[in-house]
């Protein structure tokens, strides 16, 4: 990096300070924000034409931890991004900014002027919806808005078209499904889902995730020793699926069973708006904790390190008493909603008779019945329902229905959605694929879309919460199937369950994929 890079690259914690000085000055200052992945001409043209409203053009980047542009982005990190900007004679300072929207860049420089490209007149092209309070923070500063530029290129396009910035097969898929669908009709598909009436049945897991400093064997009894960081509680089981589905539809409501234990409701709170918990609080019934040792380490572009793993879970079934009380619950929201989101762990919530009703009376359902370490070979899903409207399952849930282990995936995908008289079914392989079927004749291979995976605990999870509400919409088979491995492309960044998909970050990649 020459001296007059370094010169004009500034830390985020000290520009503001700086840039004070510089309007105390009597300085005209104008901004530009954006991610520029790969500089090109109509950057180019956009930062110049901006330099010529004032003295000082400040361009900021978002941070690499914070773009979310989807899968292998951003192509290029922050200090090439940074450094190509400071190249450039008409730029006079660069900031990298560590949050994923403009506010905070816009408080930071605090600009005379905020340019943003010409096409942006028109607000409806941000998928964020975050320009309104881009332009109203300008305004609470004095500043203006400009609209700048006459060349619109787009980098994503370029990258998608001319770099290897997704594997050959992620690639063919991509463009296969943006020939079909417009990046307008893949948006508004995700719209469709905002007015989905759900309710989530299923166990509530609380999902613990203890840090340690791997120190060694202990020289006695030649055990794992490590030291203790830190952990932290995090939202799992059938209350990540509500909180997926929220990010989607506001109109959703959650069953399950917890016990009295004092943390138990603080964390519900903080999760479960009032108005939709139908969660029965049992005194005597165990909260079910899913504690994981975890190496601590720097997870940026590799998987985290799992030692074992402690399981806190009732190893009896519930009262029938209980249990009745979670039917009647259950039985009475079923004619307020337009589907049924089940999630069966196996884990005592669902009795057969809690099962049967279900099948017998919800009016959409769509189920997801998993196997763990707790229930393998008993919570199989093809032998425990009968009916579904849609229905996932992973690879090892595959093969304990179909009982061998050679199978024809597409074949036995469809036996199974003919078994459940299934309108939609998917079965996801992880780092393979994820197929799915529609009608019973209609195929859709979707390849895994991230490839950097950190973690993949509630990784399917998000997938069938997102994919269940674009089959309830009746979206086709290849959609569906695309907008559910957005979700569990996203999740598999997202350690644990610490946060729910981001709509907003799901129409940013997949914007990002479709742009060819």
């Amino acid at each position: 990096m020459s001296s007059t890079e370094v010169a004009k690259i500034i830390s985020y914690e000290n520009a503001p300070a700086f840039f004070e000085n510089l309007r105390a000055k009597g300085h005209k200052i104008v901004q530009c924000h954006g991610t520029f992945d790969l500089l090109h001409s109509g950057h180019i043209c956009h930062l110049r034409e901006a330099k010529k409203l004032g003295d000082i053009l400040v361009v900021t980047i978002t941070g690499e931890g914070h773009v979310s542009k989807g899968p292998g982005r951003p192509y290029l990190t922050e200090l090439v991004r940074a450094e190509s900007l400071a190249e450039l004679s008409c730029v006079d300072y660069v900031i990298s900014i560590p949050f994923p929207g403009a506010v905070e860049a816009i408080e930071c420089v605090r600009p005379s002027y905020y340019c943003k490209g010409t096409e942006y007149e028109d607000t409806s092209v941000d998928v964020t919806g975050n320009i309104h309070d881009d332009l109203a923070t300008v305004e609470k500063h004095k500043g203006q808005v400009k609209y700048v530029g006459t060349h619109v290129f787009s980098s994503t396009k370029l990258l998608n078209n001319h770099f290897d910035v997704h594997d050959p097969q992620t690639k063919a898929f991509c463009k296969e499904i943006a020939s079909r669908y417009s990046i307008e009709d893949f948006k508004q598909a995700v719209s469709d889902l905002a007015g989905v009436r759900v309710l989530v049945i299923g166990d509530i897991i609380f999902d613990k995730y203890s840090y340690l400093k791997v120190q060694g064997l202990t020289s006695k009894n030649q055990i794992l020793s490590g030291r203790f960081i830190n952990e932290d509680l995090q939202a799992g089981g059938a209350l990540a699926v509500y909180r997926h589905v929220k990010a989607f539809s506001d109109n959703v409501e959650l069953v399950s069973l917890v016990g009295d234990e004092p943390w138990v409701d603080n964390e519900l709170k903080q999760y479960v708006a009032q108005a939709d918990d139908c969660v029965i609080r049992e005194p005597g019934y165990t909260t079910i904790v899913k504690q994981r040792f975890i190496e601590q380490g720097d997870y940026a572009g590799k998987e985290m390190t799992k030692l074992f793993a402690v399981n806190y879970i009732h190893d009896t079934q519930p009262s029938d008493a209980v249990l009745e009380r979670v039917q009647q619950k259950i039985k009475a929201k079923l004619a307020e909603v337009d589907m049924v989101l089940l999630i069966d762990f196996g884990h005592g919530l669902l009795s057969d008779s809690l099962r049967e009703m279900i099948q017998k009376e919800a009016p959409y359902l769509a189920l997801n019945c998993q196997t763990n370490s707790n229930n393998f070979g008993f919570n199989i899903i093809n032998k425990r329902y009968h009916r579904a409207d849609a229905f996932s399952l992973d690879h090892q849930e595959m093969l304990l229905a179909e009982g061998k282990r050679d199978l024809d995936y597409e074949q036995s995908l469809k036996n199974l959605a003919h078994y459940f008289g299934s309108h939609y079914g998917w079965l996801t392989r992880g780092g393979v694929k994820t197929i799915g079927v529609q009608g019973g004749t209609k195929v859709a291979e979707c390849p895994p879309l991230e490839r950097n995976v950190i973690d993949t605990v509630g990784a399917g999870d998000a997938f069938c919460s997102v994919a269940f509400l674009s089959a309830y919409k009746k979206h086709p088979i290849d959609l569906s199937t695309f907008i559910g491995q957005l979700a569990g492309a996203q999740a598999v960044r997202i350690v644990g369950n610490t946060q729910a998909v981001s709509k907003i970050n799901l129409l940013k990649s997949g914007v990002a994929l479709l742009n060819f």
